[in-house]
């Protein structure tokens, strides 16, 4: 009986750690259309977090580059480009770090927040006092 209640206890646990984690796929929405742009498979690096574009749905072109980024980006595939780069947790946070938009190639200050019972996602990316949120979905 100790057996199984140990068991039961310790997939419980198991589960709940997954379930709380912001590490996996999820599926952007542009904020002014609604609509469904990508999925963004996000994973930790050396205690940091990393989002990468690993697919776009409906791209207008097969594979576009990003032709307004800037620095090594620059004309580089968009999928399988870092979007998201170096945040570190704090508390139910994940900040300090920057987001980019591959369609205008700017940069932004980065916090990303579990909402929704862990499936959704709080994207927000800020300029000065400025700030733009997105909320994507967790890809099942």
């Amino acid at each position: 009986m100790t057996k199984y209640l140990f068991t039961v206890l310790f997939l419980f646990g198991l589960n709940l750690s997954f379930s709380q984690s912001i590490l996996g796929k999820w599926k952007t929405i542009d904020d002014e259309s609604g609509k469904e742009k990508s999925i963004v498979e996000i994973y930790e690096n050396d205690g940091k977090i990393y989002g990468k574009i690993i697919k776009l749905i409906h791209p207008k072109q097969n594979n576009p580059l990003c032709t307004r980024c800037k620095g090594s980006k620059k004309d580089k595939p968009i999928i399988g480009m870092v979007i998201i780069d170096g945040l570190e947790k704090n508390n139910d946070l994940y900040e300090g770090g920057t987001i980019l938009n591959p369609n205008n190639g700017k940069e932004y200050k980065c916090r990303l927040k579990l909402e929704d019972g862990n499936e959704t996602i709080q994207v927000r990316g800020y300029v000065g006092l400025f700030y733009k949120t997105q909320y994507w979905k967790r890809v099942r």
